[in-house]
């Protein structure tokens, strides 16, 4: 025998090994009661963008770094919105004066200065009455005419008009401002101190954090750049809620339910990872072409989801597993939380904290 085809014999011995060795089935340990289905890691990711359209200052993460919630990503210029922030304020405490004016009255020598006016209203009636009485008493004799009498009623009455003002004025400044100023004047004021809070929540806005733990998947903005709301900054692939996307066929349907606890194995590593189904869909569908399965006939199959314990984040976004599903036992679910569709937050049956499976 040459030595090209040991060689060649050697290179097939090798690669039959390989192959056995992440393709055998000993490697599932699958039960007779065991249900096997295939599918991929599945990840939520996050579309992050600014709420406010300005300039990038400072950018302080990249592809593939690991973020915590609330951690600062990035942060806008601060000028324009500090600004407006500062005039709101100035405003509020203009407002907050006129109100406490309002609210105190006049100040005291102002009322004294109404009651002296008062009083000068009053000396000047009396002695615009003094002259009419005495006019009117030299009138028929002819010392007086007709017009000077006139005159000397006019000027009484025109004193005692002044002297009703005098006293109103008064009652005024005794009696204080108007409640409707104030309160409009109070309103007022409470219309400034919201848009102060509304600049402050905007002047908060300028930094981006993240909103819950993961990794940035993608950078799209760079430092510089115009920022908007239609615009995403970053891609954050969330860590937690983790999950294997397989489909349970048809006739397994009634052997698989909810809460049934399930190990998913990767060719990647050695050990399996602790999982549970958390979710079973309602709606039969056909095979997807994606879906590597032993048996590529077309069939009806239902959407699975199974929740998977990886505290290291070894698993990533699209490797293909495999999930032995244990029809035996059941795991506790939290019966508060929920598994549809569609659901933003933590949802039943996510991975507690906690190791993988050894």
């Amino acid at each position: 025998m040459s030595k090209r085809k040991l060689l060649l014999i050697i290179l097939i011995v090798c690669v039959a090994l390989i192959f056995w060795w992440y393709f055998a089935p000993s490697r599932l340990s699958v039960d007779a009661d065991d249900v096997v289905l295939y599918g991929q890691i599945d990840l939520r990711t996050v579309q992050l963008t600014f709420s406010e359209q300005e300039y990038i200052e400072e950018m302080f993460v990249d592809e593939g770094d690991v973020v915590q919630s609330g951690q600062v990503l990035a942060v806008l210029k601060k000028d324009r919105l500090t600004a407006q922030l500062n005039e709101a304020v100035a405003r509020v405490n203009a407002q907050q004066e006129v109100v406490q004016r309002l609210t105190t009255g006049l100040r005291p020598q102002e009322v004294l200065q109404a009651r002296a006016r008062v009083r000068a209203a009053q000396v000047r009636l009396e002695n615009a009455t003094k002259l009419a009485r005495r006019v009117q008493t030299t009138t028929p004799s002819g010392a007086s005419t007709k017009q000077n009498l006139d005159d000397a009623l006019a000027d009484v009455a025109l004193a005692k008009a002044e002297l009703d003002v005098e006293q109103n004025s008064l009652s005024l400044a005794e009696e204080g401002y108007r409640k409707e100023d104030i309160a409009e004047a109070k309103a007022t004021l409470d219309s400034l101190k919201a848009s102060v809070e509304l600049l402050q929540v905007r002047v908060g806005e300028l930094e981006l954090t993240a909103p819950v733990d993961g990794i940035i998947q993608n950078r799209i903005a760079e430092l510089g750049e115009l920022a908007s709301p239609a615009r995403a900054a970053f891609t954050l692939a969330m860590t937690e809620p983790k999950w294997v996307r397989a489909y349970l066929p048809e006739p397994e349907l009634g052997r698989v339910g909810e809460g049934m606890t399930a190990s998913v194995y990767s060719d990647s590593f050695a050990e399996p990872f602790e999982g549970w189904v958390g979710f079973i869909s309602p709606q039969a569908e056909f095979t997807p072409k994606r879906v590597e399965t032993t048996d590529l006939r077309t069939q009806l199959v239902y959407e699975v989801r199974v929740w998977v314990d990886d505290p290291e984040n070894l698993l990533k976004l699209g490797m293909p597993v495999t999930v032995s599903v244990d029809t035996k036992v059941n795991k506790t679910i939290n019966s508060d939380l929920d598994v549809s569709e569609g659901t933003t937050g933590q949802l039943e049956g996510t991975p507690e904290k906690g190791g993988r499976s050894q």
